[in-house]
């Protein structure tokens, strides 16, 4: 049987984490990770989300293209993973392991952190076809 739980979320992700190439995963150790059950209300508006089931990961931060020694930032960044989405998700699919959509999702938010844009990463990411 599958763990579900959060600290089997903060595992499968930190797998991905680990299974980064040494020059991304150095810099992916300096970023926060966290699990959280679902976004709350107030991201929801701010990226004018009305189904909290739509936002399965964020990446809060300044991507290391933009960072400045000169401007550093005043927060951590952080990679956040929302449970319930991401289960909903695997439910729904039935196609893949949780494993594997955990560090699919993990991946895609790391990639923020490194400066691509979704559009970055969706001309090379073909998990969705």
């Amino acid at each position: 049987m599958t763990r579900t739980d959060p600290d089997a979320f903060l595992d499968m992700a930190q797998a991905a984490i680990d299974a980064l190439p040494d020059m991304f995963r150095d810099s992916a150790l300096q970023v926060i990770l966290q699990i959280e059950e679902l976004p709350d209300d107030a991201l929801l508006h701010e990226m004018q989300i009305d189904d909290p089931l739509e936002l399965t990961g964020l990446y809060s931060g300044i991507p290391m293209t933009e960072k400045s020694l000169s401007h550093p930032s005043p927060y951590p960044d952080t990679v956040t993973l929302f449970r319930q989405p991401i289960l909903a998700e695997w439910r729904d699919r039935g196609d893949v392991s949780l494993a594997d959509l955990v560090a699919h999702v993990t991946v895609h938010e790391f990639a923020h952190h490194f400066g691509w844009s979704d559009d970055d990463i969706a001309t090379i990411d073909r998990w969705w076809e």
